[in-house]
């Protein structure tokens, strides 16, 4: 077993192009941390989310630490033995974890046969609240490039909708606080090398749902990309730059704070 300091030297060294390098150019590039931020670096338990927080960490020691770190984590029901690995997996790896209870699980089933979706905004919910209370302004999230150029592909494909996963967003709910996602240009494959290259063994999905569920439309996308790079090598950073390169004037129409517009307004009022 490695120890926390090898871990961390990982990152520096051998996965810095891979994991540092991207982490840092997300923080700048969206302007992800202000002087005075206290940021809650929220943890599931899986390879994403641990990673993130080893980052945060490293950014912490070695930056002008003009910013405050908690790790939260919210156990929404897990089995005693995930809680364990868990809470194991941060002693390993030095991470101060904060574990609050909440039996999100029960309640996201109970309300709905499609628990999931549900499921994921209840417990962003929980988060934000316990990040508020915590005295945090920010929350910090996990998702990576797969998940924000596959979240893409779902809103076109099965919503009818374009609208990508935004590195930063203001709470609607709770006022002051925002929602950050350092890891935006972090691949996932490069989070799996890092793990196997230290032999860590993180949770994989720890709802009682979800992991016995072999398909869903997301897990199609996740492997509808692969079979595209064969013809289109680039079109991971292809997706990615659709998502800014928006050309408004070849749209059939927009929405704005819930506002629908058609391409015909403005096609009118020009003449």
């Amino acid at each position: 077993m490695k120890s926390s300091k090898e871990i961390e030297r990982s990152i520096h060294k051998k996965y810095r192009n891979k994991l540092w390098s991207p982490f840092i150019r997300a923080i700048r590039e969206f302007e992800l941390i202000e002087d005075g931020d206290r940021i809650a670096v929220t943890m599931s338990g899986g390879k994403d989310s641990f990673v993130l927080a080893k980052l945060f960490q490293e950014l912490y020691q070695h930056g002008k630490r003009n910013f405050e770190l908690v790790f939260i984590s919210m156990d929404p029901g897990y089995s005693k033995e995930n809680r364990e690995h868990l809470e194991k997996m941060a002693r390993q790896l030095d991470i101060p974890l904060e574990i609050f209870e909440r039996n999100v699980f029960t309640a996201s089933q109970a309300m709905t046969d499609k628990p999931c979706y549900l499921c994921a905004r209840m417990r962003r919910g929980v988060l934000y609240e316990l990040a508020r209370d915590l005295g945090c302004n920010k929350i910090a999230l996990g998702h990576h490039f797969d998940d924000v150029i596959e979240t893409y592909l779902l809103n076109i494909l099965q919503g009818g909708i374009t609208m990508a996963m935004m590195p930063k967003l203001r709470s609607k709910n709770f006022p002051g606080m925002e929602l950050i996602r350092p890891l935006y240009y972090v691949r996932e494959k490069d989070i799996v090398a890092w793990r196997d290259y230290n032999n860590l063994d993180f949770l994989d999905c720890a709802c009682p749902v979800a992991s016995g569920q072999i398909d869903s439309y997301r897990q199609r996308v996740k492997e509808l990309i692969p079979r595209l790079k064969k013809d289109f090598p680039q079109v991971e950073n292809s997706i990615l730059a659709a998502t800014k390169h928006v050309h408004l004037g070849a749209v059939l129409g927009t929405v704005s704070n819930g506002e629908e517009t058609s391409f015909l307004d403005n096609y009118k009022t020009k003449g």
